[in-house]
């Protein structure tokens, strides 16, 4: 039975058709991420409180994965990171510009929002 599995596994993985779909699935992931990272190597983009009306600066290095120096995920949906300095988890919708930060505390937590002006990709 085992010699079976072997060949069947050599099999497909034989078949151009696979070898083809595996290149091309290899060649999509790599120009999504080129694509979704390689917009600019830093942006400084300027966030406001809706409430008070408050505002500061975010720098993302699209580069290096980081947002004001700590390591941030980012996808074409929304730029993800965690604040040391507040201990908050930061979602930035990169579609409507929407900041949310989520910060645990011993009641329980709370969340922060912002709006932040993106550049208009193109």
């Amino acid at each position: 039975m085992d010699r079976r599995i072997t060949k069947m596994e050599g099999a497909i993985f034989h078949t151009p058709g696979l070898a083809a779909g595996i290149a091309g699935l290899a060649t999509f992931l790599a120009v999504s991420t080129i694509d979704c990272d390689a917009q600019k190597r830093e942006a400084a983009i300027t966030c406001v409180n809706p409430i008070s009306g408050t505002s500061w600066q975010i720098v993302i290095d699209y580069a290096k994965a980081t947002v004001d120096s700590n390591p941030a995920e980012i996808t074409r949906a929304a730029i993800s990171w965690f604040e040391p300095k507040d201990r908050g988890n930061y979602r930035l919708d990169r579609e409507s510009g929407d900041l949310t930060a989520t910060v645990a505390s011993s009641t329980g937590g709370y969340f922060r929002h912002g709006r932040c002006r993106l550049e208009k990709t193109r």
